[in-house]
């Protein structure tokens, strides 16, 4: 819906179909409990690149962020031991942090300041594709012009962390952790941002890359930060698809799209829903799928013919076949399990027990954390690379309605687990996702570990909906259950996402454009693949953005 309402403000038609009957992909609030409205797939904001909010004036059409303080809790089992909490004062954070470590309480503040200064350099690749000025026309060569003159300003100015911006982007997350670091608890809690959405481990090459994708985004104007959205993140598709139908947009729910169009000289021409109809496009397709379900479910593999062709036709077809079997072969893996729960009152951790006045604490606000060991992690990983969903699943915890009363009755409330290390590919002899009681017996695993934490948990569960990897891809289309539309390894990103020299949003097919979070610069809600891929299309008709 980003590109469409760019497209739209440039003066063409746009027509929008989505398969469901909600707008918004995985971005969505759904009431699938009365009274309970579920954030029920992707669950915070941080990532939404300031510029489309201001350009597509988000927040006056109804984007209101709610900033999560502090924003980080890990507690322990034992009642009255001492709990981790991150935030905003920097004085509370490191005294909190010297409970474990007084050394790396005297850290943290210059990591934090690191993380600062890599977000500055790196923040031009966010808001525009990966520079390449001999490709395109002429704007599209001068906005890579443009991010590379931007870059190697970022860099000039903070050039005292060049080395260390390298080891974050090529080293394990555990080494990086390691050199900055001495307490399992801190350790642990930051490394969790090093796996989500993928199977990797922190002891893995480019875990510093996950790491840091992680922390590149801001809310509402402050660096680095993760936020709730009012009435769950359908408000921000919500306030997207009002900007894109405000500027001329059509927008159709319940569409299935099962066939991508193409003319006699395999040029995209329209798109064939699942009932037969026919939508013929007089400029360009645009798929907001993965570029697996894009390129090899809905494009017909002799989109040039069999027989008969030209040298150039000839070329066309090969350029096709080496697009395909790269997109066949992208990493999917993800491990993601969600389960989306109604409570009747709030966590009440035994290290932190609960106000007797009911009413959320700072161990509510922000994302809670259950692992207090990397080593927890690690075995987590390791069984799910063989096909086993962890015995131990990671688990981060947010309740927005901590902050957010919207969402909920007045005194009940809204609980998103977000599960790490749940494979899509299980070992047939573990079981299946198809099987409802493999799957129960995963939700009351995860359930079981919360309770350790805070006792009471599952008890004040009203109903929950659980979402396995399975239907993570048959409810919102995610391939696999990737909640990054591929996985964010070091040769899927940049100039190689969505495949090695098709990092501009086109593809081998004449008018065929891809705008999910299968392209640069990735996963999360950022709207940034959106709003690149209108740049360019807008680029080859001569249009500026």
């Amino acid at each position: 819906m980003v590109t469409a309402a760019y497209l739209s403000r440039a003066g063409l038609d746009v027509l929008v179909l989505e398969r469901r009957d909600i707008l918004g992909g995985a971005a969505v609030t759904e009431e699938v409990i009365p009274g309970f409205k579920f954030s029920r797939a992707s669950y915070l904001a941080g990532l939404l690149r300031p510029k489309i909010v201001e350009e597509l004036s988000l927040e006056e059409r109804g984007l209101k962020y709610l900033i999560r303080d502090p924003s980080s809790f890990t507690p322990s089992r034992d009642p009255g031991a001492p709990s981790l909490m991150l935030g905003s004062d920097m004085e509370r954070t490191c005294a909190s942090i010297a409970q474990f470590s007084p050394a790396d309480a005297r850290a943290y503040p210059a990591y934090e300041e690191l993380l600062g200064k890599v977000r500055d350099v790196l923040r031009p690749l966010l808001d525009a594709p990966p520079p390449n000025p001999f490709q395109g026309r002429f704007r599209e060569r001068r906005q890579s012009l443009q991010t590379m003159a931007e870059l190697t300003s970022g860099a000039l100015r903070h050039k005292e962390i060049l080395p260390e911006l390298y080891d974050i982007l090529t080293a394990p997350a555990s080494q990086i952790l390691d050199k900055w670091f001495e307490s399992e608890m801190l350790k642990t809690t930051l490394a969790c941002d090093a796996v989500i959405g993928t199977m990797t481990s922190p002891k893995n090459v480019g875990s510093g890359y996950v790491l840091l994708h992680h922390v590149l985004g801001e809310a509402a104007g402050r660096q680095g930060v993760w936020a709730y959205v009012e009435g769950g993140m359908g408000a921000v598709s919500d306030a997207i698809a009002k900007a894109a139908s405000e500027a001329g947009a059509e927008l159709r729910t319940g569409c299935a799209v099962s066939e991508i169009v193409l003319d006699s000289k395999g040029r995209a021409k329209g798109v064939r829903l699942a009932g037969g109809e026919v939508f013929t496009a007089r400029r360009a397709v645009v798929s907001n799928l993965t570029p697996h379900q894009t390129v090899m479910h809905l494009l017909n593999e002799d989109a040039y013919g069999k027989d008969g062709a030209s040298a150039r036709v000839r070329e066309k077809k090969q350029r096709l076949a080496d697009y395909r079997r790269h997109i066949r072969g992208a990493d999917y893996t993800c491990g993601a399990f969600k389960i989306n729960c109604a409570l009747d009152s709030l966590p009440n951790f035994a290290c932190l027990p609960n106000d007797e006045s009911g009413l959320p604490g700072p161990q509510h606000r922000g994302t809670i954390h259950f692992e207090n060991r990397m080593c927890e992690i690690e075995r987590a990983s390791v069984e799910a690379s063989l096909g086993i969903p962890a015995t131990c699943p990671v688990i981060e915890m947010t309740i927005p309605s901590s902050l957010d009363s919207t969402i909920a009755p007045p005194g009940k409330h809204v609980a998103q687990l977000f599960v790490q290390f749940a494979p899509y590919d299980v070992d047939p002899v573990e079981g299946s996702w198809h099987d409802p009681r493999f799957k129960n017996a995963f939700v009351n695993r995860v359930l079981s570990i919360v309770d350790e934490f805070a006792p009471g948990f599952q008890d004040s569960i009203i109903g929950l909906d659980a979402l396995s990897p399975l239907d993570l891809e048959n409810i919102f289309g995610l391939h696999k259950g990737n909640i990054f539309h591929g996985a964010l390894g070091l040769n899927q990103i940049g100039w190689a996402r969505p495949a090695p020299g098709w990092s501009s949003h086109r593809t081998p097919i004449d008018s065929l454009y891809l705008c999910s979070a299968g392209n640069h610069p990735g996963g999360g809600v950022s709207g940034a693949p959106g709003r690149n891929c209108a740049a360019i299309l807008l680029s080859d008709m001569g249009i500026g953005i």
